[in-house]
């Protein structure tokens, strides 16, 4: 059973993790013939503040 766990800055809709789910799915799918059934998908979605880029919070950086 694939299991793909994505971490992604807090912010995007709901139909965008949609999306992102069945894309992700059909990814997996088509690379490694696993039954769609059996692929499973984590959004974790990181508060901003809690992101660092170059030393920087996300949230600092306006992101």
């Amino acid at each position: 059973m694939p299991f793909a766990q994505i971490h992604m800055l807090e912010g995007r809709t709901e139909d965008q993790k949609r999306a992102v789910i069945e894309k992700v799915t059909q990814a997996l799918h088509e690379a490694v013939g696993a039954p769609k059934e059996t692929i499973r998908v984590l959004i974790s979605e990181v508060p901003k503040a809690h992101w660092g880029i170059g030393g920087t919070s996300a949230k600092d950086l306006g992101r």
